[in-house]
């Protein structure tokens, strides 16, 4: 398992444009705000799912508000909100932080860490694009690329 897809912030929903570029993904993580359950099940019909609850998501009570877990011996934290990060990624060995919320895609490095926010992938908000993001795992390296949905937005 290498190649991550990874969503955030559906608002209920899942653009086909989504569905194409997360196709070929060994696993999807969505970083809450999902919206509605069919996304979740939509979602796995593509790959195994992984997924977190967003503030929006109250009728997701069994579901957890972070995960952690380990992809070719990298380890991974999601939650959707980064100012609810109550932990040290780099002392607790995280490799990658993902989370959402923000609307707002980005990747950046911070003491050896990879901070990774696919953006949204729901209704348009403001003047933000709508994004999803990618990540690459392998043993010798990690690596994240935003990728810019097209498409006709949908109220």
């Amino acid at each position: 398992m290498n190649l991550i897809g990874v969503i955030s912030d559906t608002h209920s929903l899942l653009r086909s444009e989504a569905v194409e570029a997360l196709a070929g993904s060994d696993l999807i993580v969505h970083a809450g705000d999902i919206g509605n359950p069919r996304v979740l099940d939509e979602l796995r019909e593509i790959a195994p799912l992984i997924a977190i609850r967003g503030n929006i998501d109250k009728w997701a009570t069994d579901m957890p508000d972070t995960e952690f877990f380990e992809v070719s011996g990298r380890h991974i934290y999601v939650l959707h909100n980064i100012k609810e990060l109550d932990l040290d990624p780099q002392a607790a060995g995280i490799e990658v932080v993902v989370s959402g919320h923000s609307h707002k895609p980005s990747i950046h490095r911070e003491d050896g860490v990879l901070y990774l926010n696919p953006g949204s992938a729901g209704p348009r908000r403001f003047a933000l694009p709508i994004t999803l993001a990618k990540l690459d795992i392998t043993a010798s390296a990690v690596s994240a690329k935003i990728i810019e949905l097209l498409g006709s937005d949908v109220a």
